[in-house]
């Protein structure tokens, strides 16, 4: 009898452990925060609830492992904060920030963003206009999406680098909790689905980045921006590039290239390309191309990109000859010395055109570049550098091209310059901006150094 009464229990226990209740849990319904625990200032205002500046809550009771977590919520003004999971407090956990505002110091972790993981330096929502926010917890995946549209994957790989300061941004289980840490953010419906523990986190883990050898979520942890300022859609779609920039974990600004000749010609043809990037999650920026571009665009045309950028590649020589420097059979060389002070002297004209970053920056023809360093002396460096400075211009280190040398980004960071990192690509695979970044650690270069992006898209 005893055998036969235990048997029965183990099967009542097993199929109860598999009946996971996954029906959708109002956490908050425009009435009640009888759910949360409450620090600070935290009301609720026709059918709305707002959490005030340092304001928290902690979800009560319960405990989520894999979940679908959807939240209908605005920031207002400049206010900013996140949701935390996996947590017992606001303080730890993984945390998804809530930040439309343009003006932020720290202006690459916006709404949507997996913070110190997937940091992201475009937001597609704004501030002051509700969004759904939706954050998707499976087996080792996390997924996060604002108004259906995906702009986080990441699978926690099995060994994730972490630094001590986010060592409690790991997977597990736990509550929710928000956080205002400025200003004012609102919720109107906050809603968990508990999920089935069904994901195959073996075949998750083939998928995942090894970030034992990966210097991108290094950048992360470091809290540094993580942007390609210099991408153009050669070898790939906008879906695809934003499907890669998920992959690698590194924000995309796309640039087309406007100029006599090139793809986008004219002002028309500038508000329809911006017409079908509006929602994109890309930083858009502008690259003159030729020197008659700043001509081409008007200037409310060029003022609508988040920045401009051009290079000095592109010249008429001494003798009248248009000289477009990648190309050798363009190139007129009688006296090197000469050519490279032609060369330099080009660059401090460009300065003065309504640009805001110099990139392909001090680029020598073929025949010329095996001798790079020696070209580039310290005279010219400063040359070029004070130009930048009393322009007011950023720099980019190029990975492509592999330039500036380190020397030159030394003297620009003493001299006070920001920076961009540019990849400058010629196809779909174009990498992870490893020469800029091998710079950015043999330089020093710190968040601070790098140039803020209008951010007016």
């Amino acid at each position: 009898m005893n055998r036969i009464v235990l048997f029965l229990s183990f099967i009542f226990l097993a199929l109860t452990s598999c009946n996971v209740d996954n029906s959708p849990k109002q956490l908050f319904d425009g009435e009640s925060t009888d759910k949360w625990q409450i620090a600070g200032d935290v009301t609720v205002d026709n059918g709305v609830l707002l959490l005030n500046d340092g304001a928290a809550l902690t979800l009560k009771s319960g405990s989520y492992s894999d979940f679908e977590l959807n939240v209908k919520a605005r920031t207002v003004g400049n206010g900013k904060g996140y949701i935390a999971f996996h947590t017992n407090s606001p303080d730890n956990g993984y945390k998804v920030a809530l930040n439309n505002d343009l003006e932020s110091s720290q202006w690459w972790t916006k709404t949507g963003s997996l913070l110190s993981v997937r940091n992201l330096t475009k937001s597609v929502v704004n501030t002051n206009e509700w969004f759904d926010l939706d954050i998707r917890v499976e087996g080792k995946a996390i997924t996060v999406s604002l108004n259906g549209s995906k702009v986080v994957e990441y699978i926690e790989p099995a060994s994730p680098y972490r630094t001590s300061n986010h060592a409690t941004k790991l997977l597990s289980s736990g509550k929710f909790a928000i956080q205002s840490t400025e200003g004012t953010i609102e919720f109107e419906s906050i809603e968990v689905t508990p999920l089935s523990s069904t994901a195959d986190t073996a075949l998750q883990q083939t998928l995942a980045i090894d970030e034992t050898t990966d210097h991108i979520i290094k950048l992360h942890q470091e809290n540094f921006p993580v942007l390609d300022y210099h991408v153009h859609l050669k070898g790939l779609s906008a879906e695809e590039a934003a499907n890669q920039a998920r992959k690698y974990g590194i924000n995309y600004a796309l640039a087309p290239n406007c100029g006599v000749g090139f793809p986008i010609t004219n002002d028309e043809e500038v508000l329809e390309y911006i017409e079908d990037m509006k929602g994109q999650p890309f930083i858009q920026a502008m690259q003159g191309e030729g020197r008659e571009w700043p001509q081409t665009f008007s200037a409310e045309i060029r003022e609508m990109f988040d920045y401009v950028f051009t290079d000095a590649l592109t010249f008429t020589d001494t003798k009248g000859r248009r000289t477009r420097l990648w190309i050798p059979e363009e190139v007129f060389i009688e006296d090197e010395q000469q050519y490279m002070d032609l060369i330099v002297q080009k660059i401090v004209d460009v300065m003065q055109e309504p640009m805001d970053v110099y990139v392909n920056p001090n680029f020598l023809p073929d025949v010329m570049n095996d001798r790079y360093d020696e070209f580039w002396t310290d005279e010219r460096m400063d040359k070029v550098i004070d130009a930048l400075v009393k322009t007011e211009k950023a720099l980019e280190i190029n990975h492509r091209y592999e330039i500036p040398n380190k020397a030159f980004i030394l003297k620009a960071k003493d001299a006070g310059l920001k920076f961009t990192f540019g990849t400058n690509n010629a196809e779909g695979d174009f990498g992870k901006m490893e020469y800029c970044i091998k710079m950015k650690e043999e330089c020093g270069l710190t968040a601070e150094d790098m140039y803020k992006p209008n951010m007016i898209m």
